[in-house]
């Protein structure tokens, strides 16, 4: 099982890898917001590898 704290540290591994943001940044969103930015970004590197 995944604690609460390990998703939320590989949220804000993935989005400050792919969109360069401070951690400060990335802690201020809500999870729903957090999320979605995740969502979005694995769509677009799909994308990105899927059409090169």
């Amino acid at each position: 099982m995944t604690s609460g704290a390990d998703v939320l540290w590989d949220e804000i591994g993935f989005l400050a890898f792919h969109l360069n943001w401070s951690l400060d940044d990335l802690l201020d969103l809500p999870h729903g917001v957090r999320q979605r930015l995740v969502d979005q970004a694995r769509a677009l590197a799909r994308d990105r590898d899927a059409y090169g």
